[in-house]
């Protein structure tokens, strides 16, 4: 397998990496599937894929959630060492495009007031559904490195 197989295989084409990364071949080592397990699990237990109903749950501490991801996926990758280079190709990628942009916009409006603002509230909570969108393809990625069933989808919607 690819690169470019797993990236096609759970919709996240639209990262930006360069042609010969997409093209090597990746088998998952051990280390490679216990990291995307450790981070399979922050993640799936998170608002970070999870619903936000509008009337629940605290935009900034949802915003804090998102975030801590950068904090979690460093601790792992350093955990797991150069051994998981896969993952950690993956994991440095899916960090820097697509939460850090989400993060970056949304740390500078909070600091301006932005969730004291009902219409910025709910643009935060829309650009969070994207967000968590990208987000569950992530983690059906990382359930498929750990080579464990997924359960991001697991919990009947009402």
């Amino acid at each position: 397998m690819t690169f470019r197989d797993l990236l096609e295989r759970w919709g996240l084409t639209e990262l930006k990496v360069t042609a010969s990364f997409l093209e090597a071949t990746f088998e998952p080592q051990d280390c490679d599937k216990n990291a995307a397990w450790d981070l399979y699990i922050e993640l799936v237990t998170r608002v970070t894929t999870q619903e936000l109903p509008e009337e629940t749950g605290v935009e900034e501490a949802a915003l804090y959630s998102v975030y801590s991801i950068f904090n979690i996926t460093r601790n792992t990758l350093k955990e797991h060492g150069r051994k998981a280079r896969g993952f950690s190709k993956i994991a440095i990628v899916v960090l820097n495009q697509i939460i850090r942009p989400f993060t970056t916009k949304w740390h500078r409006l909070r600091e301006e007031g932005a969730f004291q603002i009902n219409d910025r509230k709910k643009e935060f909570r829309s650009e969070l559904m994207r967000l968590q969108i990208q987000l569950r393809q992530y983690t059906k990625l990382l359930a498929d490195l750990a080579d464990v069933e997924d359960m991001t989808d697991i919990e009947v919607e009402e």
